[in-house]
């Protein structure tokens, strides 16, 4: 137990995932069906580890869902539906970040604009307030400052990864300075070092380069990162710059990181042609399983055998991650981690038909 202020790593004990499940007035409209496969099979997966806090639109239909989940044998019992409006499902972004604060976890509840107002995104903003105030999750904190928790990784002892190109950019709070982004991260999240990453980002990406499509910490002494070794891709020039800055980083003990440099999946478009941001590196850490996005791809087996280097101690699962590119994002961006001590178990969840007294 930490008796400082700290942003846990991803592996740090966690209550629940959060999913904000996708809905008729969603970005999603138009590949609603598509896009519930991924989050079924998601859902059915985890909920056989770890609890899990679905929030649900007012126009989802929560029998029929149940229908959907039973049939792909999920463990209901692991899943936790609260009834709110939301614009979008980019939970990384939009919940609440969990932090220890001399041992004890606190929710901060950062502003989400929208990735610099290119979507509307006021529901969303409000989701964090509306768990606490229902007693689902413990009282959040609210801070005045953009920021979205794909853009930030922790080793859990006050280092954080980030990309210039994210915090650093002027449409989320105005023209700040590296210092001044430092020093915000110190007093909120107890970083006491930040390394920048200047390289490195994706064609179809809406967030400005999130670390959490790029690189990720899977300990304090190995970052896994997504490479690209073909060339000819428009990609390449830019993530070998990335893999030179890695190589030069060191840990808080002076050394080098052991980097483990992800395959680089084939190219994946859209309807009307353009590039869709396909990376492995946007797998998600759970208490026992790490689910790594696939892409019907040849290299998704060896994604999934680099990620159990990463990570031997846990299980690895692949989830099918296409219909999720199609609107920009990955596995890691439809999914927050909720620390422990952060969900109470007993507030006010929706009832599942047959568990009413």
């Amino acid at each position: 137990m930490t008796d400082h202020l700290v942003l846990p790593a991803e592996w740090h004990q966690q209550d629940a995932i959060l999913i904000t499940w996708p809905h008729a007035l969603s970005a999603w409209a138009a590949n609603l069906s598509f896009v519930e496969l991924s989050y079924i099979d998601l859902t059915t997966t985890l909920s056989h580890y770890q609890d899990m806090i679905i929030q649900l639109h007012p126009s989802v239909d929560l029998e029929k869902l149940l229908r959907k989940l039973t049939q792909s044998e999920a463990n209901l019992s692991k899943c936790h539906f609260v009834v709110l409006a939301s614009n979008d499902t980019w939970a990384r972004d939009h919940g609440p970040i969990g932090v220890l604060d001399q041992g004890m976890t606190k929710l901060l509840d950062f502003t989400f604009n929208g990735w610099g107002n290119k979507f509307e995104a006021h529901l969303d903003n409000q989701l964090n307030r509306a768990m606490a105030d229902l007693g689902l999750v413990v009282a959040t904190t609210s801070i005045d400052w953009v920021l979205e928790g794909g853009s930030l990784e922790s080793d859990g002892q006050g280092t954080l990864l980030t990309t210039s190109a994210c915090l650093l950019n002027t449409n989320r709070n105005g023209k700040v300075s590296r210092a001044q982004v430092e020093e915000r991260m110190a007093s909120c999240l107890g970083a006491n070092r930040m390394l920048w990453l200047e390289s490195g980002a994706l064609e179809g990406d809406d967030t400005d380069a999130h670390i959490d499509t790029l690189a990720r910490f899977a300990s304090v002494s190995t970052i896994i990162y997504q490479g690209c070794t073909d060339p000819l891709d428009s990609h390449y020039a830019s993530l070998v710059q990335m893999k030179a800055e890695l190589a030069a980083f060191r840990t808080n003990d002076g050394v080098a990181y052991d980097l483990i440099e992800l395959p680089w999946p084939s190219a994946k478009f859209a309807a009307d042609g353009h590039r869709l941001p396909a990376t492995y590196a946007n797998f998600l850490i759970t208490n026992k399983l790490v689910l790594v996005p696939t892409y019907d791809d040849p290299m998704d087996i060896l994604a999934i055998e680099l990620v159990q280097r990463a990570f031997p101690n846990h299980f690895i699962r692949g989830i099918n991650a296409l219909p999720l590119i199609e609107e920009h994002g990955s596995l890691h961006c439809i999914t927050m981690q909720l620390i422990e001590g952060s969900v109470n178990f007993k507030g006010r969840f929706e009832s599942l038909p047959g568990t009413m007294g």
